[in-house]
């Protein structure tokens, strides 16, 4: 059973973000695989020990190398990482499109993904791109004659829903717990292939590819005021607070 699974690089959960000239900076931050992808790539590696097959990391970004070498090392077989000028600025419909192409040169029986893919979009396009059935955010998965039966979050509870084959799956946590790499593999990752393509390799353009969403600013929250406590006996406390309310916070 041959698998795919797409994977990107994001800020470790406790990074402190700062904004400079109008963008987040990445100075001083450590970055880590998207943790909704590393339980797509244990999945992956479950599926293989159980069914046979190979796992490739499929990857639209030149930043993701030290990501897809710890994929590597859990146990994925081989990389492709696609590193092009013209992805920069790229939006989900750009990663979307490149993923597709850079999937249509591999064999696969099934595509994973974390649920939160840029915005929670990029699996799904993927999906649409490649005209495959998809099930999103996904907490248990079991694959048996040529479908993908896998139970999903819905609000208020779960339901079984069940595809055939190849398809795309998101994982969800609670999927799984995903392994850290052992000694060994982290030593048999600096082996295993990273194949490396360009826009012009997978047959698209710049124009192809161009973001649809352009991001106009960015900046952080401002920070909360200090509280306000209304002293006084009930009656003229309650007063008081609804001057306040109306006058000053302008919300009644």
């Amino acid at each position: 059973m041959n698998i795919a699974v797409l994977l990107k690089q994001t800020f470790d959960t406790e990074a402190k973000i700062e904004i400079e000239g109008g963008k987040i900076s990445s100075k001083g931050v450590s970055l880590i695989i998207n943790p909704y992808d590393e339980y797509a790539v244990e999945e992956a590696l479950k599926l293989k020990e159980k069914n046979g097959g190979e796992v490739t990391i499929v990857s639209v970004s030149p930043l993701t190398q030290d990501s897809m070498r710890q994929a590597l090392a859990m146990g994925a077989d081989k990389g492709i990482m696609v590193e092009d000028p013209a992805l920069e600025g790229g939006d989900e419909y750009t990663t979307a499109v490149v993923a597709a192409k850079a999937l249509n040169t591999l064999q696969y029986d099934l595509i994973l993904a974390g649920w939160r893919e840029m915005s929670a979009q990029v699996a799904v396009r993927v999906a649409e791109e490649l005209g495959l059935p998809h099930v999103n955010v996904v907490t248990k998965l079991e694959i048996a004659d040529g479908k993908a039966i896998a139970t999903r979050d819905i609000e208020g509870g779960s339901e079984v829903v069940e595809v055939p084959l190849p398809a795309v799956i998101t994982a969800q946590k609670g999927l799984n717990e995903p392994r850290y790499p052992s000694m060994k593999g982290i030593m048999q990752a600096k082996k295993k292939p990273i194949q490396k393509l360009s826009l012009s390799d997978l047959g698209l353009t710049a124009d192809q590819v161009a973001a649809r969403v352009k991001t106009q600013a960015c900046f952080l929250p401002s920070a909360k005021a200090a509280g306000k406590i209304v002293p006084g006996e009930a009656a003229e406390a309650a007063a008081e607070l609804a001057r306040l309310l109306r006058e000053e916070a302008k919300v009644i």
